[in-house]
């Protein structure tokens, strides 16, 4: 390889990563960001919510433990459904999950937008030798 060659790789890497950063900030701009970091602001700034979250993990953990050992049960299930349950019918929490997840679909909307003219979807893993 050449230095021109060398230089010019060099410098379609900085304006590739140049754009990625410009996408970066572009998302930023989306209602769906702007939106989901205005519910996830309520949630953290709120305490109930803060607590009833540490007690739903509490709860998870719990149920993930017994089933690691194998001694969940399905009342232990349903006890993790209810705390989940309970978590999502708060109204900023609902609102918060709402938000997450139209993000995520923007997200993979830009996404696969960004894959196809690679033909590789990142979002997807790609064939390879390696794979089991």
């Amino acid at each position: 390889m050449s230095i021109e060659t060398d230089a010019a790789e060099a410098e379609a890497g900085t304006d590739v990563e140049g754009l990625a950063r410009e996408l970066g900030e572009a998302i930023t701009d989306l209602p769906e960001y702007q939106r989901f970091l205005e519910t996830k602001e309520v949630v953290e700034a709120d305490e109930e919510i803060q607590a009833e979250i540490r007690e739903f993990e509490q709860v998870r953990e719990e149920f993930m433990l017994a089933r690691q050992a194998g001694e969940a049960t399905r009342d232990d299930l349903r006890e993790l459904q209810n705390a989940q349950e309970e978590l999502h019918s708060i109204p900023e929490m609902s609102d918060y999950l709402a938000a997450q997840s139209d993000l995520e679909l923007r997200l993979q909307e830009l996404n696969e937008i960004v894959s196809e003219p690679l033909e590789v979807d990142f979002g997807q893993k790609a064939g390879g030798c390696c794979e089991d």
